[in-house]
């Protein structure tokens, strides 16, 4: 078997001073790519900052033998994205791999949920993502290449008590995943997005017994090959945790169709529109509208 190599490539990773970010970090070092360790050092809840956990980390990757700088600036804003990605260029000269991991917690019901609450999630999860791409997608596009890892979770996919705000970031950057492995395509830059299940900050509390099998070392593996040159692969979802990695679709059922469709049709054919017995695998959207032309021609 040949192994994956990503010597001479540059890799920014978000949120890799620990848990999921710090083993991809580690993991795309060891095959080769020269890392930027972005993390602002702060508590789960998005408060402090400190460069420790990055430097550590960077600490690691060269004593190791690997090429690594530390980088603790806040990737919520567009400026600040600029500046991680400028920090790649001026150290190494170019930038290959981007992954999205950088995220923070701030669980709270509806019933009590504030602004501080929603703002501040969304801003490091979702406009993390954006903005990173942002300012990468310049350097990508000059050179016809690119690869870019987002992250998701099950919370966005299918939803979690107390975490609306979550929730809503991970579930959109669903959204932006497949939107810009669209943009991408004609430049050569593949876009996909992970959900995994790992024993993190975040998520410890959370697995129980499962945690001590949910190392975030069986995650990065699946980075590291969607960011090799070899794999073409893009707009897609997996889910990967404990070893096991599965592709996420999204699917619909055949459903009913009614050119006068009422209320009382809509409920005497409930059965029929939630059976998932044939249901089909939509990967596009003109794919879904293709099924609803069917209908009408």
């Amino acid at each position: 078997m040949n192994e994956i190599r990503l010597d001479g490539q540059v890799a920014v990773v978000t949120g890799a001073g620990r848990g999921l970010g710090r083993a991809h970090a580690l993991l795309l070092a060891e095959r080769g790519a020269a890392v930027v360790v972005n993390d602002v050092g702060a508590a789960l809840d998005g408060v402090g900052a400190e460069l420790t956990p990055a430097g550590q980390v960077v600490k690691e990757i060269t004593e190791a033998g690997g090429s690594a700088v530390a980088d603790a600036t806040d990737i919520s804003t567009p400026e600040g994205a600029q500046r991680v990605v400028d920090r790649a260029m001026e150290t190494f000269g170019q930038l290959d791999i981007l992954v999205n991991n950088a995220g923070i917690l701030r669980d709270r019901t509806m019933a009590k949920l504030t602004r501080d609450e929603v703002d501040p999630v969304l801003a490091v999860h979702l406009g993390g993502t954006v903005w990173m791409t942002k300012a990468a997608w310049p350097v990508f596009t000059a050179r016809r290449y690119g690869r870019i890892v987002n992250t998701t979770s099950a919370a966005g996919l299918f939803g979690n008590f107390g975490q609306t705000a979550y929730a809503a970031a991970k579930a959109a950057i669903v959204g932006v995943t497949r939107t810009l492995a669209l943009e991408g395509a004609r430049h050569g830059i593949a876009v996909n997005a992970i959900e995994p299940g790992a024993r993190t900050r975040m998520t410890e509390d959370l697995l129980g017994e499962l945690a001590d099998r949910l190392d975030p070392g069986l995650v990065s593996p699946l980075v590291v090959w969607l960011a090799d040159p070899a794999c073409d692969v893009t707009g897609e979802v997996y889910n990967v945790g404990g070893g096991r990695v599965a592709r996420v679709v999204v699917a619909q059922t055949p459903g009913y169709f009614s050119r006068s469709v009422s209320p009382e049709e809509i409920r005497d054919n409930w059965h029929r529109i939630n059976d998932l017995t044939e249901a089909t695998v939509v990967e596009t959207f003109q794919q879904e509208l293709d099924l609803l032309v069917r209908h009408l021609s």
